[in-house]
C-alpha cells in the first residue's frame, strides 16, 4: 500500500482535475479509491444494514460531487469524504433508528453469527455494541478506519479532547470486558 502522502497527492490531483473541467472520470477514480472505506464506515454505522449503507453510500457521493468545489484541502480527501458520510448517516438516523433492531433481527445475528472460531469476533462485537454511541463511533472513525484523533473530530464535528476522552473511556471498557480473552491467550501461550 502507498504511503498516506502520496495517496493524498494522488487525490488532490484527482480533485483538481475534476475541478478544472468537471472531469467524470477523475470523480469515478476518486469514488472507486474511497467507496470501500466509505461503505465500511456507513455499515458500521448502520449496524450491518447493507441496502441502508449502499443508499447512504450513493447519497454521500452525490454530495461530494455537488460540493467538490468546497473542499479546500484542509484535511484529506478521505477524511472530508468521511465527515459527509458521516452527516448523511446523522440525517437519516433521525428518521430510522438502526440502534433499535427487532427480536427477528437479533435471532437472524445469532443464526449468522461466526461459528465457535470466531468467538472473539462475536463478543468483540457485543461488547462494543454495550459503548456509548458517541464511543462507538469514535473508535470506529479512529480504530477502524484508522483516523487520527484530529481527523475524526473534523468527521464527527466534535473538540479533539472530546475524542481523546470517548476513545480512551471506550478502549478501557473494551479491555475490561474483554479480559477473559486476554486471561485465556495468556494461558494457551504459557
Amino acid at each position: 500500500m502507498a504511503d498516506s502522502a502520496a495517496e493524498a497527492r494522488i487525490d488532490q490531483a484527482l480533485v483538481a482535475r475534476v475541478l478544472a473541467g468537471n472531469d467524470r472520470r477523475a470523480f469515478e477514480q476518486l469514488l472507486r479509491r474511497h467507496q470501500g472505506l466509505v461503505r465500511a464506515q456507513l455499515r458500521r454505522l448502520v449496524h450491518g444494514d447493507h441496502a441502508a449503507a449502499d443508499d447512504l453510500a450513493q447519497e454521500t457521493f452525490l454530495l461530494a460531487w455537488r460540493k467538490l468545489g468546497q473542499f479546500r484541502g484542509d484535511a484529506r480527501f478521505a477524511t472530508w469524504l468521511y465527515r459527509i458520510a458521516y452527516s448523511c448517516f446523522l440525517q437519516a438516523y433521525r428518521k430510522k433508528s438502526w440502534h433499535e433492531e427487532s427480536a427477528d433481527d437479533e435471532i437472524i445475528h445469532q443464526l449468522t453469527a461466526p461459528s465457535h472460531t470466531n468467538d472473539l469476533h462475536v463478543d468483540l462485537e457485543r461488547a462494543m455494541q454495550r459503548l456509548s454511541p458517541a464511543e462507538q463511533t469514535v473508535l470506529l472513525h479512529c480504530v477502524q478506519l484508522g483516523l487520527s484523533h484530529e481527523e475524526a473530530a473534523y468527521v464527527l464535528t466534535m473538540p479533539v479532547g472530546t475524542v481523546k476522552s470517548h476513545a480512551l473511556r471506550g478502549k478501557a471498557k473494551l479491555k475490561l470486558w474483554l479480559a477473559p480473552w486476554s486471561d485465556a491467550v495468556n494461558e494457551e501461550q504459557a
